[in-house]
This record gives C-alpha cells, sequence and structure tokens, in this order.
C-alpha cells in the first residue's frame, strides 16, 4: 500500500490535507491521526468491513473493542442507547479531552467497532486536527493507537512511520502529542460508575463530578484468565518494547544496588531526572519524580529508545500512584508483563 504523508500544523492553514484525510476515511480507509493523548489508527466507526482493516493492520485481537471519537454532541444520540446523566455532567466537565466513557450502544455500532460487546466507547478529543478531521469527514472514527499491536503507543508520526508504513491509506504529521498515554476509560454502563484505565483525568476529577467511582482490578493488576476486556488496554499484555522490561519498586539506593547485581547481557535503567550518575549501567530517565505529567508525556517515545538502542534487559523506577502516576503504573505493569519486584 502507498501510504501518504499529510503534514497538517494548523487545520485551517492546511485545509486541503485535512480534506484529503476526511475524504479517505468516508472512502473507508485508514488514517493515522493525531490527538493530545497518542497518535490513533482511524477508519469509519460505523463501517464493520473499515474497521475489520485496523485489525488487521495493527495484528490487533478483534475482542479488544474500540474508542469512537467525535467532534461534537450532536454526534452521539445515534451511537447509543441512552447517554445517562452522570456521562453528561462528564462530557460537560473535561469534554474535549482524554477521557472516554463507555455506555450502552445503538445498533448503528457494528460489532467490529465495540468488540463484540454491547456498549460503547465514546470520547471528543481536544487535538485541533483530530476534530477538523471528524468535522470535515463528518463521520464517528474508531481508533486505536497507531502501533503494532503490544508494542509502545506513538506520541509522534516517525513511530508511526516506523510501524505504519505501507499498512494505512495516510499518516497525518501534527508534531508530538501532549498528555503522552491514552485517555482514562470509565464505563457508566454497569450501575456503579468504574474506572477500567487511568488516563489524563485523574480519579480524583472523576470523583469531583460522580462522587465514589470504583477501580477495575484490572488497573492494577492482570485481567483473569477467559474475562472478557471491556476497555482496551485491558487484557493483553500491552506498550511493551521488545527489551525485557522489569518494575522495581523501591528506594533510589534499593533500585540501584538490585541492577548491579542483576546486569545480565545489555541491560539498561529505566529511572527518574537525575538519578542517571547513581547507576550502574546506561540509564533512560522518563521525567522528574515527583511529575507524573512529564513522566506520562515522554514513556512511551523513552520504552522505544530502549529498542533504538537495542537493550535487552529494563529495569524500571516505580512511579507514585497518585493522580496521573496510576496510568503511568499502569503502563509500566503491562509493558513488563506484571513483572514486579518489590524491594
Amino acid at each position: 500500500m502507498n501510504t501518504q504523508i499529510l503534514p497538517i500544523e494548523d487545520p485551517g492553514k492546511d485545509e486541503s490535507y485535512v480534506r484529503r484525510a476526511a475524504e479517505i476515511l468516508r472512502a473507508g480507509g485508514l488514517v493515522i491521526i493525531p490527538t493530545e493523548t497518542v497518535y490513533g489508527l482511524a477508519a469509519n466507526a460505523l463501517d464493520g468491513s473499515a474497521v475489520r482493516r485496523i485489525y488487521e493492520a495493527k495484528g490487533r485481537p478483534s475482542d479488544n473493542p474500540l474508542i469512537v471519537h467525535v467532534s461534537n454532541m450532536e454526534m452521539i444520540p445515534p451511537l447509543v442507547e441512552d447517554f445517562p446523566d452522570g456521562a453528561r455532567r462528564l462530557a460537560e466537565a473535561y469534554w474535549p479531552g482524554p477521557l472516554t466513557i463507555i455506555v450502552r450502544k445503538s445498533g448503528r455500532i457494528p460489532p467490529e467497532t465495540s468488540g463484540g460487546l454491547d456498549t460503547v466507547a465514546i470520547r471528543m478529543p481536544s487535538h485541533p486536527v483530530a476534530r477538523a478531521i471528524i468535522e470535515t469527514a463528518g463521520i464517528p472514527l474508531a481508533a486505536p493507537s497507531a502501533n503494532l499491536s503490544g508494542k509502545p503507543s506513538p506520541t509522534n508520526a516517525r513511530r508511526c512511520i516506523e510501524d505504519m508504513m505501507g499498512r494505512v491509506d495516510a499518516i497525518v504529521d501534527s508534531g508530538s502529542c501532549q498528555v503522552g498515554v491514552e485517555s482514562t476509560v470509565i464505563t457508566l454502563a454497569e450501575g456503579k460508575p468504574r474506572l477500567l484505565r487511568p488516563g489524563g483525568i485523574t480519579l480524583e476529577q472523576l470523583e469531583a463530578v460522580l462522587g465514589q467511582v470504583e477501580v477495575d482490578p484490572a488497573v492494577l493488576h492482570k485481567l483473569s484468565a477467559g474475562a472478557k476486556a471491556s476497555s482496551p488496554g485491558m487484557k493483553y499484555k500491552h506498550y511493551a518494547p521488545k527489551a525485557h522490561v522489569i518494575l522495581v519498586e523501591g528506594s533510589l539506593q534499593q533500585f540501584a544496588e538490585y541492577v548491579k547485581t542483576h546486569q545480565q547481557g545489555k541491560t539498561a535503567a529505566l529511572c527518574f531526572d537525575g538519578e542517571e550518575a547513581f547507576l550502574s549501567v546506561r540509564a533512560f530517565s522518563y521525567g522528574k519524580k515527583e511529575d507524573a505529567a512529564t513522566q506520562a508525556a515522554r514513556l512511551f517515545d523513552k520504552l522505544r529508545e530502549l529498542d533504538d538502542a537495542g537493550e535487552e534487559t529494563v529495569y524500571a523506577r516505580c512511579p507514585d500512584k497518585e493522580g496521573v502516576g496510576l496510568a503511568v503504573y499502569n503502563r509500566l505493569i503491562r509493558a513488563a508483563g506484571f513483572e514486579v519486584i518489590k524491594l
């Protein structure tokens, strides 16, 4: 497949590229688009055959549901059976933004988009290019992260090109993403609100609107065998570089000593800013220890840099689990295949 590169810095100035992306999507094609979280691999969410092409391009299991992206509230009623009051209050507070809300779907959502579930995950991205493309196409877009399944999500177009050149019709290049980890996912389809995936909108922010929100066990632990994934990012090993990642909980001194005594082959460390000098192996910093937002923005690209460097074993410093830090921890334990050493 001949993949077009569409550079769009400003959707107003680069209107011809926006129209081209929209034309491809309306015709059933695949276009990688930027969002404020990560780059997404988009197709017409209402076209089951177009959505099947997403799974094929990514090598993604077809029982893993996709998120439907809209550009305005008027697009939602045809997609859902009901949009409850809690969903409306969350939308008023945090849309456009990095929040996905799961509700009961209408018959217009094909099973390919919902992963065979009777629910649909919806979000309204804040990225101006994503919104312009959705608006111009006039259709909701199903869009998981634009990487080969299991690899770290791409936060810039260069990483999309590495994974997807020749697999999709077009890649929109709009620079780096701001948030850096995928959206928060909350379900309102099962009675009590339940956090399924942490992201840029924190648990505390959700509870400020809804009151108490349950945290699904799969946020911090492996999904039990045979369980159905109700959100992207729950079921399979995700976000992983080729290197063997091991998450290590403990102080810097404990971490440094553990790495020193467990070096094997090409070993590296994923650490916080300023800690490199204390480590006996090549170190990759993914942000300040007290700055979870920076950690989130850098994490996926740092995981990709580990592969660029040919590292084989990577010991990763454990982030705090408060606020956005919960999202960082959630991605790291999946990158590590839930292998955690507690010192």
